[in-house]
């Protein structure tokens, strides 16, 4: 019988965490040698990136001492431990930064289980001048280059493999039609329930029916993304509009058609690696994009979050246009060395910590 693992100890073996350290320097060497310099922002921040269902950890701060210095009065304020490095990064290249990659840990609330952890490492980079679908095309050759490299240090190599072909792609579009049976542009939350009633799925007690994204995303859960498993690694793209994050919006039919989100997602294994974007530039539209998450907080009764910030002041000076991807390295590097669950490749989770 199995004896459990004192929790003063890592639950991640120390070979596992040495090849964890192995897999991260492969993935410095490969961003470094295509002409990508690391930079570091700010855990701790005044912003903080509004999505309407991702709730940040918060810090007290007392300005005391600062303010006693400046005879100003004491005052408290909220920092927020950054749930990405997206709008400090974006910061800087505003101020001229070209390429740039950041290794970091970032933290949100709620998100605990063999494949969350509120305290996770994120790899984050961006590029001037390209789109999401360039960005996809290096997103392949970084990951069979952190695959290959753990093959390369287990005398058995990975327990999963990579289609030897280059990853399949799908838009949202055809992911739909091929998967789901319907148009995820075009159908109502009508069509959308009654193929979900055709499927006998299950919906949830405080499901919106009048709300196409909920069935949306009920559909890609439950159809679309099982589907997507059989193929090892796939790439989804081009979502639609109410999903646009900050991602630019393309109207294929000009001003007035529904348009589509340049934005994708890589999945491996069936499980969801990073998410990348043709970033939008838009200081306007990032204004509304942020008031209409605030609205939806609001409605979901969640604390509520800056609409202003350093980002927005840097939008305005002028953001260059630029692609960008964020990837959770736990995910990558669990699957890279063929594990089942985060604890495996971290030495502390969140009930160790």
């Amino acid at each position: 019988m199995n004896q459990p693992v004192p929790e003063y100890l890592p639950t991640a073996s120390i070979e596992t965490l040495q090849q964890r350290s192995r897999l991260l320097q492969a993935i410095r060497t490969f961003f470094e040698t295509r002409g990508y310099w690391e930079v570091e922002t700010p855990i701790l921040s005044r912003d903080s990136v509004v999505d309407a269902y991702i709730d940040p950890f918060t810090a007290g701060w007392n300005s005391e001492e600062g303010a006693a210095s400046s005879n100003a009065g004491a005052r408290s304020e909220i920092r927020y431990l950054q749930t990405s490095p997206e709008f400090a990064m974006k910061r800087l290249l505003t101020a001229g930064a070209d390429q740039i990659y950041q290794i970091t840990h970032a933290f949100r609330q709620a998100e605990r289980g063999e494949r969350h952890n509120p305290e996770f490492s994120m790899l984050e980079w961006y590029r001037r001048g390209e789109t999401h679908h360039d960005q996809m095309t290096f997103v392949e050759a970084l990951v069979r280059h952190v695959f290959a490299t753990a093959a390369s240090g287990s005398e058995q190599g990975t327990q999963q493999e990579l289609p030897a072909q280059p990853f399949a792609r799908f838009s949202y579009e055809d992911a739909f039609q091929k998967f789901a049976g319907l148009s995820a542009l075009q159908s109502s939350a009508e069509q959308f329930e009654q193929m979900v009633q055709q499927h006998q799925i299950s919906i949830p007690a405080d499901f919106d029916t009048a709300d196409c994204l909920s069935w949306q995303n009920l559909l890609l859960v439950e159809l679309v993304e099982p589907a997507l498993s059989q193929y090892g690694a796939v790439f989804l793209y081009d979502f639609p509009p109410q999903q646009a994050a900050l991602a630019q919006i393309r109207y294929d039919d000009g001003p007035g058609s529904e348009g589509v989100t340049e934005r994708f997602e890589l999945y491996l294994q069936g499980i969801e690696i990073c998410n990348g974007y043709h970033e939008l530039t838009d200081a306007v539209e990032l204004r509304r994009r942020i008031e209409v998450q605030s609205k939806l907080r609001e409605k979901e009764h969640r604390p509520a979050l800056p609409a202003e910030s350093y980002l927005l002041q840097a939008m305005e000076a002028g953001l260059p246009a630029c692609a960008g991807t964020a990837l959770g390295i736990d995910r990558l590097i669990m699957l890279a060395l063929g594990k089942q669950a985060l604890q495996e490749v971290i030495a502390f989770p969140f009930n160790r910590a």
